[in-house]
């Protein structure tokens, strides 16, 4: 694939060393099984992790994590991090909410039996759950590599833990989500994007792939819950979404590459700036899906070959869409 890849990577360094500790499944075919390694982590007396992660670590052994329990200065800061009592506190906040996580295993293997019929070539095979007990950047929910996920469930136990993160974020990090931002993450560890510098549009359709790949693997699915909207931000976006993409194209802003000039319409926020307060924030989200649902509708593509595109323009060209 001659791409870029949209897809949250994780940073490695000594902080985030003992942050991304996770279980994971061999499971085969659509199957999806969550190990908890959190539990291990948690659960196991200080004076035996280190050999209990050695003699774990063949089971998660994978690009999405760097864990080197051999390596002193990794476990010394690992100690901290499990020893720490507010780390053990959101832990148990966020076991007490997800202990059991058979209902989003059934959900995924449903939305991963759907994805499999689109593109036979894309399977995920192995699974695993984290706790990072950081909360600063939301982006780092879910992490995909080719056929690799791992989830950072405290993400979606802040609704428990008050303060922890703004009110906007807390209302799209419940339970319902979960599904839905797993399903979206996958896509966009396999979306992509035209070499150089994006322009909003780019952006803007990348998404919309993205957001189409959900609403066909999760298709009972509510929009708010894929586009992570209130209904009073959806209802807002379908009202107003003629104005909003003439603001675009008035401001020069559709084929721009300055990602300053764009970065709150596309980013997570209570609003857009622009429009007032009482608007939809990533705006471009909701005009993307509207772009390639058309463009779906009308060129016969298969899923593979949408994620495939580069052409952003030309996307926009054959779907005729207007507001």
């Amino acid at each position: 694939m001659n791409s870029r890849v949209i897809g949250y990577s994780l940073r490695f360094t000594v902080c985030a060393a003992l942050l991304l500790l996770a279980g994971c499944a061999g499971k085969t075919g659509n199957s999806v099984h969550f190990n908890r390694f959190e539990h291990l982590l948690f659960n196991t007396p200080l004076p035996q992790l280190q050999k209990t992660l050695v003699d774990s670590l063949p089971q998660y052994s994978t690009p999405l994590l760097n864990v080197a329990p051999t390596d002193p200065q990794f476990m010394q800061v690992l100690a901290g991090f499990v020893s720490d009592p507010e780390v053990r506190r959101i832990y148990n906040v966020t076991d007490s909410l997800y202990s059991d996580l058979a209902w989003l295993e059934t959900e995924l293997s449903k939305a991963l039996e759907r994805s499999h019929k689109l593109i036979p070539e894309l399977q995920y095979t192995d699974f695993y759950t984290l706790v990072t007990a950081d909360f600063d950047d939301y982006r780092n929910r879910v992490f995909c590599s080719d056929n690799e996920l791992a989830l950072s469930i405290d993400r979606y136990a802040v609704g428990s833990l008050p303060g922890a993160v703004p009110a906007y974020i807390e209302n799209i990090s419940r339970r319902e989500y979960i599904a839905a931002d797993c399903m979206a993450a996958i896509a966009r560890a396999h979306i992509a994007l035209s070499d150089g510098d994006l322009t909003l549009l780019d952006y803007a359709v990348a998404e919309g792939k993205a957001l189409y790949y959900v609403q066909q693997t999760l298709p009972h699915t509510h929009d708010t819950i894929v586009l992570r909207y209130t209904g009073e931000q959806l209802e807002w976006m379908k009202d107003n979404v003629s104005p909003v993409w003439g603001w675009f194209i008035q401001n020069k802003l559709l084929y721009s590459t300055d990602i300053g000039q764009f970065r709150n319409i596309i980013d997570d926020a209570p609003h857009t700036n622009a429009f007032g307060q009482s608007s939809a924030p990533r705006t471009t989200a909701y005009i993307g899906l509207q772009i390639v649902s058309r463009y779906m509708k009308k060129s016969g593509a298969t899923m593979q070959q949408l994620f495939d595109n580069t052409d952003s323009r030309a996307i926009l060209t054959t779907s005729g869409w207007r507001p």
